[in-house]
């Protein structure tokens, strides 16, 4: 690892310690060369299938994409920047979870989409209307029916005859 301040090859770990959500290990290091320190993280590498475009295009998964479009869904709404964060990872997650090599892009935003529902429905309603390309008023419409108006699924016994 070279040092970010002399870039000198060879430094030493002082203290290493798990990061404070416990996904990384934090070490403090010190440049043999110049003597200054710096800290580096240390992380699982995580495998993630390819997505699979409508188009039919593969590429690599891009978490910035998702906070991309979920932050644009999320503009001049009351949500943190830490619960975006959240709910990226989230999305990452189930991905990572998800069987198999290829995982559709269209999982990746029904997925998006169950989180942002469940979050803030005017965030919800605002990334449903680019991904699922409303056409006119009436596609809004129908979705903001179906947001006031969840379907309900029948109880057992709860059928009519």
């Amino acid at each position: 690892m070279k040092c970010p301040f002399c870039a000198h090859g060879e430094n030493k770990v002082i203290d290493s310690r798990i990061s404070k959500d416990g996904d990384a290990i934090r070490r403090r290091r010190e440049c043999i060369g110049c003597g200054k320190r710096f800290t580096t993280y240390e992380f699982v590498e995580e495998v993630l299938p390819v997505v699979v475009k409508k188009d039919g295009r593969r590429e690599p998964f891009d978490r910035t994409k998702i906070r991309s479009g979920i932050k644009k869904a999320c503009e001049k709404r009351p949500i943190s920047t830490d619960v975006i964060e959240t709910l990226v990872d989230h999305v990452e997650r189930a991905c990572q979870e998800f069987q198999g090599k290829e995982i559709p892009s269209t999982a990746i935003g029904e997925t998006v989409m169950r989180e942002l529902q469940v979050l803030d429905g005017v965030a919800y309603v605002r990334f449903a209307s680019v991904y699922r390309q409303f056409r006119d008023v009436s596609d809004f419409l129908d979705e903001l029916k179906d947001l006031l108006h969840p379907k309900k699924e029948e109880a057992p016994g709860d059928s009519e005859e």
